[in-house]
């Protein structure tokens, strides 16, 4: 595949991630790529992609050494993702894994449950999710219903979640529950909860418009009886680690959105040079030129940015509106990008053989979650 961008270094790279690049690329090409059909078929990838990965090293890469992780920094898991995306082994959720679970037990739990929960999610023997969005709420965290009432050494959680990446596959999950609903947004606690548990349990493994090698779900908190060990940080203060950890979660989504776009110009690129439509090839049109071109431009113009955005994120100046407009025009631009890309592949694109094809469904999505492109503008309007 063609590299669109090969004079292009982004400035936080060096050469022990140079390295860690070329390992990735080659595990995730050889080991997981190949049954990525498979797992498309049926609606999950193998549990043994996990522990598989695991092994390989490429689980919890900014987690330090002493919880099972690499002990490097954000830029570790950057690497591993893009390599991950670009080798179009899409399935595995390793995004929510390794770079949102684990920072919230890392930032805001006990050392015990960094003990407990982090080794295992490092060998892949233990999946994580993170249970927000509810059938009746969306993006808006403050209106959720769950609940997890104080009973002595216990919570007590009712309610149900919905749309749950990993929620499959899972073995532990980190569930946003009001511990007050008198306190609206101050009443939220973040509380982790184990499968197995008394109470909780998954619901059907939901079919997608895209994505469909992922595993996403529907779970159900019945007096569901967990410890109040289980508890992430302080009671009340769900919400502001809710806040503080998506800045986080929202680059990563844009830094996803612009491997994709490098991806679906560098598949297209090759496309077009082996075509030929009407006695010559379909790049030497010039209609096929300048929208590559505008592609181009606007791809590299995306990975700056989100390059300037890591850079401010690794020394913490990333602030919740600059991580919004990463989110938000990446993510537009992304599926942007990829139709065009899907038209000059003519009817091909259409095809399922055709990557192309499953980028555009399964990119649809990326201006949805991690909270909607409309509430990323909001979130900007506010610092107007």
């Amino acid at each position: 595949m063609t590299d669109i961008f090969e004079n292009y270094t982004s400035p936080w790279m060096n050469d022990e991630l140079s390295m860690l690049r070329d390992a990735a690329r080659k595990f995730f090409t050889t080991e997981l790529a190949p049954h990525q059909e498979t797992w498309e078929a049926n609606g999950i990838v193998d549990r043994s992609a996990w522990s598989k990965t695991g092994a390989a090293g490429f689980l919890l890469a900014e987690m330090p050494t002493q919880y099972g992780g690499s002990g490097g920094d954000y830029r570790y898991e950057t690497v591993i993702m893009e390599e991950q995306l670009r080798s179009g082994a899409s399935g595995l959720g390793t995004q929510v894994h390794s770079q949102i679970v684990a920072p919230y037990i890392l930032h805001y739990g006990s050392e015990a449950q960094r003990q407990r929960w982090l080794p295992p999610m490092a060998t892949g023997t233990k999946v994580g999710a993170i249970a927000m969005t509810e059938p009746n709420t969306g993006s808006d965290l403050q209106s959720i219903r769950t609940t997890a009432i104080r009973d002595g050494d216990e919570f007590v959680i009712n309610g149900s979640k919905t749309y749950i990446s990993n929620g499959q596959h899972c073995d532990l999950v980190i569930v946003v529950a009001k511990t007050d609903p008198s306190q609206g947004a101050k009443g939220i606690s973040l509380i982790v909860v184990e499968t197995g548990t008394e109470g909780f349990s998954k619901g059907r493994n939901l079919k997608k418009l895209g994505q469909a090698a992922a595993d996403t779900s529907e779970l159900f908190f019945e007096d569901c009886r967990v410890p109040a060990d289980n508890l992430i940080g302080e009671e009340g203060k769900g919400f502001v680690q809710l806040m503080q950890q998506l800045p986080q979660e929202r680059l990563n989504i844009a830094q996803a959105a612009v491997v994709d776009m490098e991806r679906a110009i560098s598949l297209t690129l090759d496309f077009v040079k082996e075509r030929k439509a009407f006695g010559q090839r379909v790049l030497d049109f010039q209609n096929t030129k300048f929208k590559l071109a505008e592609c181009k431009t606007e791809a590299l113009i995306a990975r700056t940015f989100v390059d300037q955005c890591l850079v401010k994120h690794l020394a913490g100046e990333l602030d919740a509106s600059t991580a919004s407009m990463a989110k938000y025009w990446t993510t537009d631009k992304q599926n942007q990008i990829i139709d065009v890309c899907l038209q000059l592949h003519g009817g091909a694109g259409y095809m399922e053989e055709y990557p192309i094809s499953r980028m555009y469904r399964d990119a649809r999505v990326q201006s949805i979650y991690g909270g909607t492109n409309e509430i990323m503008k909001e979130l900007i309007s506010r610092t107007l």
